[in-house]
């Protein structure tokens, strides 16, 4: 069994972030995203100044990292942007990383269902968390996604 590293959970608004730190976050997401995945899309959506940023880190060293928001009033939370640091998967972070993102989406929106766009390969993962599919499968910047939610507590 894996040992789950120690970490620090942090919360945040952009402007909040050190540049250091930004930096950090942004880099991550564009190796996961834009690099691993192979899918070239625009990483810097316009979105990020709206989200509350949170990072799993293990002192300066930045584990994981998601974002939460609502993009519209009359929409439901997200939890987006969902990534590991390459150098520290194996280690159940993304489980870590999951229950702190939905805790700080229930503060942050308390009663709200939350809602996410799921790579369709990890709806098992996603369901062990109370996540249900409410779509088909579709493509999202060439990979498959499904939508889906958690009600609310």
């Amino acid at each position: 069994m894996t040992t789950l590293p120690s970490y620090t959970t942090d919360v945040r608004r952009l402007e909040e972030l050190s540049a250091l730190d930004l930096y950090a976050m942004l880099k991550m997401r564009v190796d996961v995203f834009v690099v691993e995945q192979e899918c070239p899309y625009p990483e810097l959506d316009g979105n990020d100044p709206a989200c509350l940023h949170l990072r799993l880190l293990d002192g300066r060293d930045l584990l994981a990292c998601a974002r939460i928001w609502r993009p519209e009033p009359s929409d439901n939370p997200r939890i987006g942007r969902v990534a590991v640091s390459p150098d520290h998967r194996g280690k159940r972070l993304g489980e870590a990383l999951m229950r702190e993102s939905i805790a700080a989406c229930e503060q942050a929106y308390p009663g709200e269902t939350i809602e996410i766009s799921a790579q369709a390969h990890l709806q098992k993962f996603y369901a062990s968390f109370g996540f249900s599919p409410i779509s088909e499968e579709y493509l999202e910047d060439g990979i498959p996604h499904v939508d889906m939610l958690r009600a609310k507590p």
